[in-house]
């Protein structure tokens, strides 16, 4: 599995970047079954920062109905990255 197949996308939102901010800590959807190792390395290639930690969790896919029709969305994986201090954290705005 590549360092682009791992990490999927990262996470935007209020409470993300409140984490970003506060406790140097990143937040990605990554592959299902992905590790905390490969999650890690793909990070520290992607982005030229060392990690201090690294904390996952799983997502199940909740039902969704249009009309009469109905689904399931996917299952998901989530990782809070946490960066070693010092570290410059990346602004994904920037891109």
């Amino acid at each position: 599995m590549t360092i682009y197949e791992v990490i999927k996308r990262p996470l935007v939102t209020e409470k993300g970047h409140d984490m970003k901010e506060n406790n140097r800590t990143l937040t990605f959807e990554v592959a299902a079954a992905a590790n905390k190792t490969q999650i890690r390395q793909a990070v520290n290639k992607l982005f030229n920062v060392k990690v201090e930690d690294v904390r996952t969790s799983n997502f199940e896919g909740k039902l969704r109905r249009r009309g009469k029709f109905s689904g399931y969305r996917s299952d998901w994986k989530k990782a809070y990255v946490k960066l070693e201090a010092g570290q410059k954290i990346p602004e994904f705005t920037e891109m």
